[in-house]
């Protein structure tokens, strides 16, 4: 059996992040931690474009924007949708989450979801902080693993 194991080189590579600002506290965690793991990565942090949303529902519009744009290799999304009294914890996270994966798969282009789904804002902020969860460095490992691995599956 040959395995594929990608580069987590990130040199070179443009990524653009969109970010909820609806629960902007964990936002603003994730994306710290996913500019710090990029950059640790090799992406220079001037191949980094930030675009903010109002929220988590407009977070797969913007990424399609950005894949289609061709300027990026890969799209970062990063939010988070919390658990409330109502059924629109429901509609929102599954909307979101089924918008990033279709608009990975119409474009070709690597996008990560990083949005978090949780019961409650302790849970979001331990898995945003850089510190503990650190799910914002685990969205970057996956962005440059996904561009490198797509490259040799293409070749």
């Amino acid at each position: 059996m040959n395995i594929i194991e990608p580069s987590l080189d990130g040199t070179g590579l443009r990524v653009g992040i969109v970010a909820g600002r609806f629960n902007d506290y964990v936002s603003n965690n994730l994306l710290k931690g996913t500019r710090a793991r990029l950059v640790a990565l090799g992406v220079a942090d001037d191949d980094v474009d930030l675009a903010w949303v109002a929220g988590a529902f407009e977070i797969p519009l913007a990424a399609r924007a950005m894949a289609k744009s061709g300027r990026y290799d890969a799209v970062v999304c990063l939010g988070a949708v919390i658990r409330g009294e109502t059924a629109h914890f429901d509609y929102v996270a599954g909307e979101a989450a089924a918008g990033i994966m279709r608009t990975g798969q119409d474009t070709g282009v690597p996008i990560v979801f990083g949005v978090l789904t949780t019961d409650t804002l302790e849970q979001a902020k331990e898995r945003a902080d850089v510190g503990k969860g650190d799910k914002g460095s685990d969205c970057a490992e996956a962005a440059v693993e996904m561009v490198r691995l797509l490259a040799v599956l293409r070749d």
